[in-house]
């Protein structure tokens, strides 16, 4: 069983950056590792190289799978079948924002282990002191990883929406300058929970309270 780290959300792709490589051209897989051992790795990397200054979960990763696909914690699910294989994984670093996308292999799980063993070696290079400043990280910075925007226009309208959805009724919901951090994860666990099509909700409404929640629990 996969250990999924606090770190890291977990998210539909609305588009990738670029061509998708061609199912042909794909490799197959050269890792030998479980998923569980690949997300021990992105994790220790996440946290050597984290803005200190930004939210704890300031790591994404996006998946070609559509909102059901994803339980009520907002992790796939086991038997999940993504469109393609391709993954984006990006981070507020304290080298900037980082995107990596990578469809080399067939699986998203072996795109998912070769980016984090990516970040290792990059990281290796800071500590043989070939770098002082991180210039390594520099051309990964202007990859643009876009998420499912969900159509808000800005964290008070995410976060009407969903006190809407977690209380099931239309109403104004406090400014969020306000409202204590705890409140707000418990409003999108609720919202979440009601929204899942395994709970009486639908795909549509639990994709927008997943875009919504991305952007509370995302930097100001």
């Amino acid at each position: 069983m996969s250990l999924w780290p606090t770190t890291l959300q977990v998210a539909p792709i609305r588009e990738w950056p670029g061509t998708l490589t061609a199912a042909g051209d794909r490799r197959a897989s050269p890792f030998s590792s479980t998923l569980t051992t690949t997300l021990k790795t992105l994790n220790r990397e996440i946290l050597a190289i984290v803005d200190t200054a930004t939210q704890q979960r300031s790591a994404q990763l996006l998946i070609a799978l559509p909102p059901g696909a994803f339980r009520l914690d907002g992790r796939p699910r086991a038997d999940a079948r993504p469109e393609h294989p391709g993954v984006i994984f990006s981070i507020d670093s304290r080298h900037g924002h980082l995107s990596y996308p990578c469809d080399t292999f067939t699986t998203w799980q072996d795109n998912l282990r070769a980016i984090a063993l990516a970040l290792e070696a990059l990281r290796k290079v800071d500590r043989y002191g070939v770098t002082k400043r991180g210039e390594q990280y520099r051309g990964f910075a202007a990859i643009e990883a876009t998420a499912m925007s969900g159509g808000f226009s800005d964290r008070y309208a995410a976060w009407q929406f969903i006190m809407t959805t977690a209380r099931g009724e239309d109403g104004t919901a406090a400014p969020l300058d306000t409202v204590d951090a705890a409140v707000i994860a418990y409003a999108i666990r609720t919202a979440k929970r009601k929204a899942h099509p395994d709970t009486g909700g639908d795909a549509t409404t639990f994709h927008r309270v997943t875009a919504a929640a991305q952007i509370l629990e995302g930097p100001r």
